[in-house]
Formats: C-alpha cells, structure tokens, sequence
C-alpha cells in the first residue's frame, strides 16, 4: 500500500478533502502540521513549517514516503526540502523558496521576461499611481491594498507593516482589466491546463477581496493565458505538481502572482475530473506517478463565490442559508465560521465566512445563481 505524508497547516480548509481523496486511493496517510489536531493520528507529526529545513528532518526521520503533498502555501517548502532528500516528486527547494516570496517571484519573472507588472520593493513612489502595495509573504489578498496618491500610499505601507512588522513591501504598478484564476499540474516542468476560471466582480481595490469564481471561462482565446502561466512557472523553476495562477487580460496577459499549490479555500469543490475524480485526488494520483489519462475537466459548468466578511466585528448569524440553498443550481453552501467568533475584513482577514457552490449548462447560469444565493443571506456582524 503507497504511504503518503499530507503537510496540512493547522488552518487549512483542505485537510478533509485530501483525507478523503487519500481514503479513495487506499493509500496509508501520515498527516503532518504546525499543531496537533483531533483528526492526526499517533502515527502523525508536528512539525515546524516556518522553518523548513528543520521540518525536512523530521519527516526524513519517519521515512519511507512514496509520497509527499504540501496542501497549502505554508507546507511547500518543507514538502520540496524533503522530497528532494528522499528523491521523490517535487520541485526543487529553491523553486519553492521563490514561489512563496513575492519579490523573488517577481525578479524571477523579470528575468525570463515573462510580462507582469512594473514593481519596486520599499519604494512607494518610484512606480507612480495607483499602485497597489504588498507584502512579501502574505496570499489570498491579506494586505494588498491600492493607492491613488503618495499620501494613500504611505498609510497603506503603514497598515500593511502593522499586519507584518518588519517586513519589506512590494510595490507594483497597478494593472487594470479582467482577472483570471489558472489552475494547472506540472509533470517534468510540462503544464497541464486544469480550468480558467473567469472573476466577473471588478477587481480595483483599494482592497481586492475575491469573491466568485466560474469556469470554464467566457473570454475568448484562452491559449495565451496558458502560455504565460507556463512561462512563469518555468521562471520560477517549478516543475511537479500544482500550480494556481492569477493573471490580467489584456492586449498581452499579464502575470499577478503564482503559487506552488492547488486553489485555495473550498474552492476546489467546482472542479471534478473522469468520472468524479476530484482535484485533490488528482493531485495524490500525479504524486504517486500514477496514470491519469481520460481525466478532463467535467463539461458542466461550475463556479464557487467565497462570502466576504463585510466588516470586523463579532459574527452574529449567517441568516438566509435554506433559502440560498433553494436557489436553482445551487449545489452546496459550506459556513465556515460559526457564530459568536471574532471577524476580520480585508485587508487585516484572512477567512472568508463561507462558500457557496453552483453547477449549470452554461456560465451565465452559475454566476446568476450565485449572486442570487448571496443576496437571500442575511450576514450579521456587530
């Protein structure tokens, strides 16, 4: 029976879906995290992710893996330090490395001159405005922030250093135009074209908080959005297993970010694969080498609207949620914070407070659905 290690931080949405994808394949799971869980096992590890070497150790200590999968971001690099010592599927540490800090994503892209925006690091006003200003180390949208003028950039360099202290920021050009999310898997540095996925709500900032997410995509000519991602994955260095990209559509796309790992949140629930193969078994079956021909994307079309959390606060209810259900083409709708717990919009947030998931024939479908689910729920924060 193949042995698999999941690294799943302690606060990954993740971790039951690949349990259950790893229950399908019938392969032995050993669950790696930064904090015990109810759901490890006294078979599973803890072990420190900020420091990714040492997190190396410890799992070569507790080898044979067939194979190793990071679910999210905060794994990766652990999962390419200890792959490449046990010399399995992965990629390469120092890919790894550049794929989770901004500035060397970007210099890497610069490099291969793969299009992207302008940036700058820690200089607010070399780019001009707007721009949009980040940290290095931070994803899904945590302190990125759009500013019009110099004042508006300095204090959002100065509540973007209060989430992260220390730390340098990235500043970028902003780009306009239609955003779009690519879902692919490497195989010996070969992409694989999983899903585009169309963001119909305008992304302008000041923040950029996402919200619903559709595929297969309505824009025409989807062939050079392809190809960029598989540029920029090659800048980067990364080679094996998933990859999620965010890119501008324009006269030429233009690469945002990418990262190292499958989609994030729930998200990956709108996709499934051969007959009902869902993309975090794809991602094991591609980490234990086995074969996946036949397994296309499904032709139905799907789309998720991740729920913003409107302001911070003290989350009261999320009302609403059976009459959202009752929308036609609704396929599930997952609240992730219950009541009574703290909140926290964006830029600050780094939840969302749940997912609402819709199927029909045809895109148009799934996005009114969506909307239309929204707008019954009746979310309450004081």
């Amino acid at each position: 029976m193949p042995r698999v290690l999941l690294i799943l931080p302690s606060a990954t949405y993740r971790a039951p879906d690949f349990l259950a994808a790893a229950r399908r394949l019938g392969v032995d799971v050993v669950v790696a995290s930064d904090h015990r869980q109810a759901l490890m096992s006294e078979r599973a590890l803890v072990i420190a992710l900020r420091d990714p070497e040492r997190a190396a150790d410890a799992i070569v200590d507790h080898a044979p893996f067939d194979a190793i999968v990071a679910v999210d971001d905060q794994g990766a690099r652990a999962a390419a330090h200890a792959s490449a010592r046990l010399g399995l599927r992965g990629n390469p540490p120092e890919a790894a490395a550049r794929a989770r800090d901004k500035a060397a994503m970007r210099a890497a892209l610069d490099a291969a001159g793969v299009p992207q925006p302008r940036y700058r690091i820690d200089d607010l006003h070399g780019i001009g405005f707007p721009c949009v200003i980040k940290p290095r180390s931070l994803s899904g949208s945590r302190g990125v922030i759009r500013a019009d003028t110099p004042a508006e950039a300095a204090a959002a360099a100065e509540r973007i250093r209060r989430i992260v202290p220390g730390e340098s920021l990235l500043v970028e050009e902003f780009v306009g135009g239609p955003e779009v999310a690519v879902e692919g898997l490497l195989a010996n540095g070969r992409l694989r074209l999983l899903a585009v996925f169309d963001k119909p709500d305008p992304l302008e900032g000041p923040f950029f908080e996402e919200t619903i997410y559709v595929t297969p995509s309505r824009l025409p000519g989807l062939e050079p959005l392809e190809a960029a991602t598989a540029a920029a994955a090659r800048a980067l260095g990364l080679t094996e297993g998933p990859i999620h990209a965010e890119l501008r559509v324009g006269a030429e796309p233009k690469v945002i970010e990418i990262a190292g790992r499958s989609i994030g949140g729930l998200c990956s629930r709108t996709l499934r694969f051969g007959l009902g193969v869902s993309l975090e078994e794809l991602i094991l079956r591609h980490a234990l080498g086995m074969d996946l021909d036949g397994m296309q994307r499904e032709r139905t079309a799907a789309g998720v609207m991740m729920l913003p959390i409107p302001r911070s606060g003290t989350l009261v209810e999320v009302g609403g949620v059976d009459d959202a259900r009752a929308v036609p083409g609704i396929a599930g709708i997952e609240i992730t914070i219950p009541s009574g717990h703290r909140v926290e919009a964006l830029p600050e947030g780094d939840r969302y407070l749940g997912f609402v998931f819709a199927r029909a024939e045809r895109p148009e479908q799934v996005e009114a659905a969506l909307r239309e689910a929204h707008d019954r729920l009746a979310i309450r924060v004081e």
